[in-house]
């Protein structure tokens, strides 16, 4: 993994505390991108659009994201990493509240468009602040227990929050994750430590990044993966209800998410030596869940099924991905991981628009086949990829050690000039 002169000790905890505050800041961010898709027709109708246009509330958001993630990084590169955290919860704070009480669809499209910015900020810091906190050793570990906030949201805040809205109305659901930002900003205060940042100085450049080996191969598995995942979760409220089963929407996402807990769970447990072999499980995980998904024809048990095979594969993506592009970036990782950071917002934009555009064009019957094209090259690149990007364990640590890599390389060339010599 990757060492920071301010890590901890080996043999050091884990400080369990403050990485539950990234844990929450994480289901905050992931709430309130995918709220939308659990709410979609009674926002649809209190807000006087059509469900495709709401859907681009995702949009709109994964646009602010990806659009601020890395000049934001660029710009804030000297300031202190606890107050740039906040600056990020205290932007849901004020989006989420202003989507409560917006009663105009182009307010609440610019509320979205803040929250999606303070996700950039926060999305950026999150694997890094859980790295320098870490011990080399639990790097991993520490990094999976702050991602467990994505299946967190899945499993307990979409259902809830799509419990909440049938029974209360959306909006009810947007003013409990401002009070949820308000604890949240308090945790932090009081149990985040602080960090220098990087420094525009300490930065390196976005092409030469993406140059690093492996690098190119897993934002390139985080673009397509991410894409063929938000296509269907957007409009999982809409698949749904075409097959008569509208009524399900909360206990298939419920099912989904205790299964993506699961699934960062087993990650969490295995990243450090089974790196590549899960990344490979939940690429295939998630095409078989959706390949049910296209032969169900409102089979509640089998939408079920598919629904926990989705979560398995799909939970533990985050972890894998980010954990994946800080090994590969090596002293580049903090310029790597806001690169994954854009690309995953891209996607996620593209998710809402391309959904749209299938659902006016084809209905919500295509989105599984459309999943199951854009999982084909994932799952190439990711098998290929396998000296860098989503190396074995043995190949792992050669990448997370640069200088004995190049100590190889140098005694390569020695012994072959030696050879030549005799």
């Amino acid at each position: 993994m990757v060492e920071h002169k301010n890590s901890p000790k080996v043999g050091s905890p884990l400080p369990i505390p403050t990485l539950l505050a990234l844990t929450i800041a994480a289901f905050l961010t992931v709430l309130t991108e995918a709220l939308p898709a659990g709410v979609l027709p009674g926002m649809s109708a209190d807000l006087h659009v059509s469900e495709s246009a709401t859907g681009q509330l995702v949009t709109v958001y994964a646009i602010g994201t990806a659009a601020t993630a890395i000049p934001l990084s660029i710009v804030t590169a000297g300031w202190r990493r606890k107050r740039l955290l906040l600056v990020g919860v205290i932007g849901f704070l004020v989006a989420n509240t202003v989507t409560a009480v917006s009663p105009v669809f182009a307010l609440t499209l610019a509320a979205r468009f803040v929250a999606g910015v303070g996700a950039g900020i926060v999305w950026a810091l999150l694997a890094g602040y859980a790295v320098r906190m870490a011990p080399k050793a639990l790097q991993g570990k520490a990094i999976a227990i702050v991602m467990a906030g994505i299946p967190l949201a899945l499993s307990l805040g979409i259902p809830v929050g799509t419990f909440l809205g049938d029974a209360f109305g959306w909006q009810v659901t947007f003013g409990v994750m401002s009070v949820i930002a308000v604890v949240l900003i308090g945790w932090i205060a009081v149990t985040v430590p602080d960090f220098d940042g990087p420094g525009r100085a300490g930065r390196i450049p976005l092409v030469a990044t993406a140059k690093v080996p492996g690098v190119g191969a897993v934002l390139f598995v985080t673009l397509t993966f991410v894409l063929a995942h938000s296509i269907l979760y957007t409009y999982v409220s809409t698949f749904l209800e075409e097959r008569d089963l509208g009524d399900a929407v909360g206990e298939v996402l419920l099912v989904f998410g205790i299964a993506s807990l699961v699934s960062i769970w087993f990650v969490g447990a295995h990243i450090d030596r089974r790196l590549r072999v899960s990344t490979i499980a939940a690429t295939v995980l998630v095409a078989v869940a959706v390949a049910g998904l296209a032969v169900s024809s409102g089979e509640i048990v089998l939408v079920y099924v598919a629904a926990a095979l989705w979560g398995l594969g799909w939970g533990g993506v985050p972890t894998l991905l980010q954990t994946a592009v800080a090994i590969a970036g090596g002293e580049a990782a903090d310029t790597a991981l806001a690169m994954l950071v854009t690309l995953w917002n891209v996607a996620m934009a593209g998710g809402g628009i391309v959904g749209g555009v299938l659902l006016d064009a084809f209905g919500p019957e295509v989105f599984p086949w459309t999943v199951l094209a854009l999982l084909v090259p994932t799952l190439v690149v990711v098998v290929a990829a396998r000296a860098h990007g989503f190396a074995d364990r043995r190949l792992l640590e050669a990448a997370t050690e640069p200088t004995l890599a190049e100590q190889d390389s140098v005694r390569d060339e020695c012994a072959g000039r030696a050879t030549l010599d005799r």
